[in-house]
C-alpha cells in the first residue's frame, strides 16, 4: 500500500505557519531557486492601462501572427 503525497508550495513562513498539521510525520523539503517575484494585480493592472492609453499595444490583427494554433493542438493530442 502506498502512501498518497501532499505537496505544498509557499515561503518558510507560510509551510511553518502549517506545522501542527504534520506532526510526527516524515516531510522531504526542497528549497527552490530564487525567482523573480510576481508583481501584485494592481501594479499589473497600472502597467496594461498605462500601454493602453499611450498606445503600446500590439493590433488584434497580429496578435496570434506567428503561432499555428491547429499545429499545437494536433501535438497535444
Amino acid at each position: 500500500m502506498t502512501s498518497q503525497l501532499l505537496e505544498l508550495e509557499g515561503t518558510w513562513e507560510e509551510i511553518l505557519a502549517q506545522s501542527a498539521k504534520f506532526a510526527d510525520r516524515r516531510v522531504r523539503i526542497i528549497v527552490l531557486a530564487d525567482e523573480e517575484p510576481l508583481k501584485s494585480a494592481e501594479e499589473c493592472f497600472r502597467q496594461g492601462w498605462h500601454e493602453a492609453m499611450t498606445g503600446e499595444t500590439v493590433p488584434l490583427s497580429e496578435l496570434w501572427e506567428g503561432i499555428d494554433f491547429d499545429e499545437s493542438v494536433d501535438r497535444q493530442t
